[in-house]
């Protein structure tokens, strides 16, 4: 399925969950109106499905939906209990202090909806990460595995590192289309089986030459 109208692309489903590919600009749920991922799905499906997670609205890429509660408690409880692989492909145009490594600290609350990294290690925020040059000059493609789940995460570490996201200005990344995060792998265990999605982003020339960073997605 690729109506655009949709706001989302189905790429597996089971009579338990669907996982789809959300596209940037599109919200969880509802707001002012405008009806939100969850509300989509449940429209597309004619049938009412629960969010595991969740993505921020500027974020494209794998979406977990259950389709009964069962399932959705299970699956939850996955990613309460980390026990669901997470990979993000992330861009920036500015140089980070490291090109890999862990990104580790607390979160708080800051001005206008906004998080900060904190020194507080006693519920941080956890992340790895890996990064590569891009044919564009001053272009780094990032690869980001979260461990812990946090509001804005991933967008507050690469911030931390001095490279925020492309695209995020909230954050201090450089104004352009859109935010350059998106949500590439999702591998979970249901029912004794194991799942994996991924899907690429569509971000045309910019990532060009993708198929040479193969060695940090595998």
């Amino acid at each position: 399925m690729t109506n655009t109208s949709l706001g989302f692309s189905v790429l597996q489903e089971t009579e338990d969950f669907i996982i789809v590919d959300k596209f940037p600009g599109i919200d969880m749920h509802d707001d002012n109106g405008v009806p939100g991922l969850v509300s989509r799905v449940s429209e597309y499906l004619n049938h009412r499905v629960f969010p595991v997670h969740r993505l921020d609205k500027v974020t494209s890429g794998i979406v977990l939906l259950a389709k009964n509660e069962l399932a959705n408690k299970t699956l939850s409880t996955a990613f309460s209990n980390r026990e669901v692989e997470k990979l993000y492909l992330a861009i920036s145009d500015k140089k980070p202090k490291k090109k890999q490594g862990w990104i580790k600290g607390g979160m708080a609350k800051s001005r206008n909806g906004s998080w900060k990294l904190t020194h507080d290690m006693e519920n941080p925020a956890i992340t790895y990460f890996q990064s590569t040059n891009l044919a564009l000059p001053s272009h780094r493609l990032f690869f980001v595995y979260p461990k812990t789940g946090k509001t804005h995460q991933i967008r507050v570490a690469l911030k931390s590192l001095g490279a925020p996201i492309l695209g995020d200005t909230r954050y201090g990344g450089t104004q352009a289309d859109r935010v350059y995060l998106h949500a590439f792998r999702l591998k979970f265990h249901f029912m004794g089986k194991e799942y994996t999605a991924e899907v690429w982003p569509e971000w045309g020339e910019k990532i060009d030459g993708i198929d040479n960073c193969q060695n940090f997605i595998s």
